[in-house]
């Protein structure tokens, strides 16, 4: 069926409704010369009969003998969009636009030009674009809502690119980027293993699927592999998260028998250096719609995600679901605002620290797409408003997955390569990773660190499976909670600067080991490797209780003690039939006759507050020591340290 219309009409009806007058206004040209109407004319049939390129060849013809008209410009740039050529039809209608004084009829060619100057990041062209389309058109249009935004965007991203916050990311060498596409990096908090999705080409047929590598000692990185064949399938597997250690995957794939919607969440963990079968996450994470890119917490019991389930904010949102003690994933919860957006909000990414979260959204004002922002969680756990990172890590284009490591040095992102000749749809752009230093604004709020190490029985020196909790003696929160590996005994936990640490090491039938980390007033925060010595749960056994805390010469508990109290409270309830010695020691300061008093006053505090919270006092007794058992000679302050303490004996 042939188009009854004038072909410019009909073209620029596709792109947007036009009035009576618009449409007429577009079929005239703007000089009385013959020839110069023959060839426009000739032009016009040409591109009625769908013969774009020859209409096209005649246009050029035009503007070489007529270059001061500017109709023959538009009309070629609105056949090259229809033609899906957005580079030279932006050009086509920025020359011809330029040429034609203001003219209301003209309101959709303004908003058009607005439209793929956007497209190429040529922000002063869109802009004044925008505000001729917004002097013409209807309020009640469709378009005019987004003129406006976009307009905005304009200014903001003007006002970003002169002040750029860091320098461009660079793409990473080989042996990465072998692939067609790679995406979603991600690495654990060790920056030993980097994990990204791959596909080798844009054919429908190829399928996704998870890589490694694995840093070598100069710190590049390793060639890539599969991350393990029970993981990769047939199937689309792709937009991996891993847990701070390195034991914990969960990653997105499509089309399984078992799924519940079109992509589903799913989890494997690893021991020693097999891979579990991959598990879906169940009701409580997955929907029937789309739900992926997920981010884990740095302990693997936090998980971020996209859905495009029902009864969001937008058309894409990001929601949250916790590990709960019995094993299972609480009931996945909407963000809400300020985070969701009435636009796509996508790809999440929460970093190692768990007090920053980065994502995309085109819900807000930016650079015009899909800009990567950052919020921080606040004391009342819910969320900052978040913050545009600038420009150059948000450019025109639509921006993809960031990854931040734990230190703060170090970002990944990936990003498409610029378009080349016979690549016209943005889909089938070849996509590369990339790095850069972050610069102060974009880290995190929080830098982290970690300890790493295995956990051994003490007697028989073999590593054992041991449960390892960090907790912050600020807020008495449990802040961290992973488990060492049963084959080889090894953990690794994450620790934010400027905070300070209990954390226990814990396995059923032996005494838990307490540890103190101190950042709050650090000059060095450098990962630490601690191996951890579980004793046997048999009479004569101690520990040192390391996070217990008097002022000088007293023996009141300060308030930061409540988290080791409480974990002596849980241990007592655990094994129902211990019976335990608190004792108490201090260095040499002082008289012997005044330490063996302070020393029996602070085991006599933690007894009373052990007694007072329910531990039933004929399962406890107390006794001071005084300087009488040293661990370590008192010739300096740090072995003095030592020698103040308190220890928990087995009876």
């Amino acid at each position: 069926m042939r188009c009854l219309l004038p072909i410019p009409v009909w073209l620029l009806l596709a792109f947007g409704a036009l009035s009576a007058s618009q449409a007429m206004a577009q079929t005239q040209l703007s000089t009385t010369n013959s020839k110069a109407r023959n060839l426009w004319e000739k032009a016009q049939s040409q591109a009625k009969g769908r013969d774009f390129n020859k209409a096209i060849e005649t246009l050029d013809l035009l503007n070489q003998k007529f270059p001061s008209l500017g109709e023959p410009y538009v009309l070629k740039g609105s056949l090259l969009k229809a033609m899906g050529e957005n580079k030279p039809a932006f050009e086509a209608y920025r020359d011809g636009l330029a040429k034609m004084s203001f003219n209301p009829a003209r309101s959709n060619d303004y908003y058009t030009l607005g439209e793929l100057a956007m497209s190429f990041g040529e922000y002063q062209v869109a802009a004044d674009s925008y505000k001729k389309y917004l002097k013409t058109a209807s309020k009640a249009q469709r378009s005019t809502v987004r003129a406006q935004r976009q307009l905005e965007n304009c200014t903001f991203a003007l006002s970003a690119m002169a002040k750029p916050v860091g320098i461009t990311p660079v793409r990473l060498g080989g042996p990465l980027n072998t692939f067609y596409y790679q995406y979603f990096p991600a690495l654990t908090a060790d920056n030993q293993f980097l994990i990204f999705t791959a596909k080798a080409s844009p054919d429908d047929s190829a399928d996704e699927n998870i890589m490694v590598a694995r840093q070598n000692k100069d710190g590049s990185m390793g060639t890539p592999a599969s991350i393990s064949p029970i993981i990769n399938s047939p199937y689309n597997e792709g937009a991996g998260s891993i847990s701070g250690d390195g034991k914990t995957l969960v990653f997105t794939s499509c089309n399984r028998p078992n799924s519940l919607g079109s992509c589903d969440l799913y989890i494997s963990r690893r021991t020693g250096n097999t891979w579990s079968n991959p598990q879906n996450l169940g009701r409580n994470v997955n929907s029937v719609e789309w739900d992926s890119q997920p981010t884990l917490s740095a302990d693997g019991r936090t998980l971020y995600f996209t859905s495009t389930r029902r009864g969001g904010k937008g058309q894409e949102d990001i929601y949250v679901t916790t590990l709960q003690a019995d094993g299972t994933w609480s009931p996945a919860r909407n963000l809400g605002a300020p985070v969701n957006t009435s636009g796509k909000d996508m790809a999440p990414f929460i970093h190692a620290s768990g007090t920053t979260l980065y994502y995309v959204t085109d819900g807000l004002v930016g650079m015009g797409g899909l800009d990567v922002y950052r919020c921080e969680m606040q004391p009342n756990k819910n969320w900052s408003d978040p913050q545009n990172l600038g420009y150059p890590l948000n450019t025109f284009e639509n921006e993809a997955s960031l990854f931040i490591t734990s230190d703060n040095r170090r970002g990944f992102c990936s990003r498409s390569r610029a378009s080349e000749p016979g690549v016209k749809a943005e889909r089938d752009r070849p996509v590369e990773l990339f790095g850069f230093e972050v610069p102060p604004e974009v880290r995190a709020r929080e830098t982290s660190t970690y300890t790493q190490g295995r956990v051994y029985d003490a007697q028989t020196k073999k590593p054992i499976q041991a449960d390892v909790q960090l907790y912050d003696l600020g807020t008495d929160e449990l802040t961290q909670y992973v488990t060492s590996d049963p084959e080889n005994g090894d953990y690794t936990v994450v620790l934010n600067e400027g905070r300070q640490y209990a954390m226990y090491a814990a396995a059923d039938k032996y005494l838990m080991k307490s540890l103190s980390f101190d950042y709050t007033d650090k000059r060095t925060f450098d990962p630490l490797t601690l191996d951890i010595y579980l004793e046997p749960m048999r009479a004569g056994r101690s520990i040192v209780l390391n996070n217990l805390f008097f002022d000088t010469k007293q023996y009141t508990l300060k308030p930061k003690s409540r988290t080791e109290l409480n974990r002596l409270i849980q241990f007592m309830q655990q094994y129902k039939d211990v019976q335990v010695e608190i004792s108490g020691h201090t260095d040499d300061v002082g008289a012997d006759a005044d330490n063996i008093v302070l020393s029996q006053n602070r085991a006599r505090s933690v007894y009373d507050y052990l007694v007072s919270h329910g531990v039933a006092a004929a399962r406890l007794r107390y006794k001071g020591y005084g300087e009488t058992k040293p661990l370590t000679a008192n010739d300096s302050d740090a072995h003095r340290q030592q020698n103040r303490r308190i220890e928990f004996r087995i009876l």
